[in-house]
């Protein structure tokens, strides 16, 4: 049976200010069109921009087979990422919400949409804490990556909701790590992971704890790296793999991913007059 994950919640233009190119992204798109590259069927619902960032959004996951029906395209700008370049490692140098967070109300038709995939994965930046506990009635399985931007508060407010849960760690000991993820798994979600950079990761799942080295590789952009771990972790965890498995699995797809520029590609250039804008 084809699995069915749905991306829900943040959306971004990855724009390379210092190359003049954008690209489609954000963790939970990237997820959703990754995981479709690796055989899953599966959507993406958030909040997209009228202007020329959205719809490079919404064309590129259509083109990649990812189901947009219940996107919401509200009139105004769309999320952006501005980002430059220490060799091929990105560096973040600021962001504009755009129209992302403008939810509002979840309607009957979205719970349904959403309770019909098998598992639904979303993240820190998709501004849903406000909706997370109706959501969370709606969801078979919910997956959420913290990144690095966990705190006590929002660990505390999230995690009772959540079966599985991403944090980035990358400045972490061991002992740090495996108290992160302990601490995590004590508050709601069975199945914790840690990923550490070039360190690898660590998941912690019934009280054990499974570490993962990184696969090496040609490196030309790290953004997305992460969503290709995670995209791959998950489908083997609901293929009922394995959690070393599922560790290899991330491993070997966040290599890949870092062989091209972006998320998933589908970059172009970044208009003069926003970069003027941009100053």
């Amino acid at each position: 049976m084809t699995l069915r994950l749905l991306g829900l919640g943040d959306n971004t233009v990855d724009t390379y200010v210092d190359r003049g190119l954008q690209f489609p992204g954000g963790n939970a798109v990237n997820v959703a069109v990754l995981a479709h590259r690796l055989g899953a069927e599966t959507g993406y619902l958030g909040c997209l921009g009228s202007d020329e960032g959205g719809m490079l959004i919404v064309d590129a996951l259509r083109q990649e087979g990812v189901d947009t029906s219940r996107c919401r395209m509200l009139a105004g700008d769309n999320a952006r990422a501005f980002i430059g370049h220490d060799g091929n490692d990105r560096r973040f140098l600021r962001s504009q919400h755009g129209v992302r967070g403008q939810w509002g109300q979840f309607w009957p038709e979205d719970l349904a949409y959403v309770a019909a995939f098998d598992l639904v994965h979303s993240s820190v930046y998709g501004e849903l804490d406000a909706n997370l506990a109706t959501l969370r009635r709606a969801v078979r399985r919910l997956s959420y990556d913290f990144s690095e931007r966990w705190t006590d508060a929002n660990l505390a407010a999230t995690l009772p909701s959540l079966d599985i849960a991403f944090l980035s760690f990358p400045s972490g000991s061991d002992a740090e790590c495996r108290d992160l993820a302990r601490c995590c798994a004590d508050a709601g979600p069975g199945l914790v992971v840690v990923t550490r950079g070039e360190r690898g990761s660590l998941a912690m799942a019934d009280g054990v704890f499974h570490h993962s080295g990184i696969n090496q590789t040609q490196i030309v952009d790290t953004l997305g790296a992460g969503d290709g771990f995670i995209a791959a972790f998950l489908l083997a965890v609901q293929e009922k793999k394995s959690i070393p498995e599922a560790l290899a699995a991330g491993a070997a797809h966040a290599a890949a991913v870092c062989a091209y520029q972006g998320g998933f590609g589908h970059g172009v250039p970044w208009s003069a007059a926003a970069k003027t804008a941009f100053g």
